[in-house]
């Protein structure tokens, strides 16, 4: 009997891995992405994308569904040498004055100064909600994994599996939450010396270009939205294919809190929550709660 029950789990688990799967997009660009602008300067094939930046032009590609609530990653290498005055994005999007974002940014720099990470957050066309981070590697040399996982508990933003931030919901509060528009994954790089490196200090050196930005592997592992109804089916904790509202993924665990405070120890060089002069002193609500 207990050797049947161990059968009966085992083809439970076989099923329920299977279903999930379902939640997955194909890690193929050029299936999965359309061009936005830049056409003659990027080239995707495959699980490999290649954008390109010169004077004339940079590059943009979108992801053909949106989603809402699950995960996407991808695995990026970032423009060598010196990048200062270029940006590199990454990140989750609607549309309209009171669209919904979640970001991944790349301030380029001059040879031998550090990246950027730059992380933000719109929530019904509120940001303002930067967090920057020096990388504690070289995100040049090799490819990096950075994955926004976004549930109705919370949004975590990672690099190579380790969490760097968390913005939780606190709507409840009266503080905005992206939960109720599906959002399309966007990559692109772009010219932005007028702010990108050191406050527009450093411009872009042309002599320098074409600049390459590179990414492999994007994964969506998402519920596909399909409408307001979705607000609903893609947050409903009894539907299967669901696996971001379990309550595992409400919160980071104790170890990951340990790994985020050590990056944010060490490594954040810029956060929103506390710059009290840029809000002279009336901080944003979040800024009093705990995010974990």
């Amino acid at each position: 009997m207990a050797g049947l029950r161990v059968q009966t789990l085992i083809f439970v688990l076989i099923a329920a891995f299977a279903t999930v799967d379902r939640t997955f997009v194909e890690a193929n660009f050029d299936k999965n992405m359309i061009i936005t602008w830049g056409k003659e300067h990027m080239n995707m094939t495959g699980d490999n994308l290649r954008l390109v930046l010169d004077k004339s032009a940079g590059s943009a590609i979108r992801s053909k569904l949106a989603h809402l609530f699950g995960s996407v990653q991808m695995l990026i290498k970032l423009v060598p040498g010196n990048s200062a005055g270029t940006v590199a994005a990454y990140y989750l999007s609607s549309t309209g004055s009171r669209h919904d974002e979640i970001d991944f940014e790349f301030l380029g720099n001059e040879t031998g100064q550090p990246y950027t990470i730059h992380t933000n957050l719109f929530a019904q066309g509120e940001g303002n909600r930067e967090q920057q981070f020096k990388p504690w590697f070289n995100p040049t040399t090799g490819f990096h994994n950075y994955t926004i996982h976004w549930n109705p508990s919370e949004i975590v933003w990672f690099v190579d599996g380790t969490p760097i931030r968390v913005f939780r919901n606190y709507e409840k509060e009266g503080i905005a939450f992206p939960n109720k528009q599906g959002m399309k994954v966007f990559s692109s790089l772009w010219n932005a010396d007028d702010w990108a490196t050191q406050g527009g200090r450093v411009k872009t050196n042309w002599t320098l270009a074409p600049f390459v930005a590179e990414g492999r592997r994007y994964l969506a592992r998402a519920c596909q939205w399909q409408g307001p109804v979705s607000i609903k089916q893609c947050a409903d904790p009894t539907v299967r294919t669901n696996w971001w509202t379990s309550p595992s993924f409400s919160q980071l665990t104790p170890t990951q809190l340990t790994k985020m405070k050590k990056i944010q120890d060490g490594f954040m060089i810029y956060d929103y929550c506390k710059d009290t002069n840029r809000f002279n002193g009336v901080m944003p609500l979040e800024c009093s709660k705990k995010q974990f």
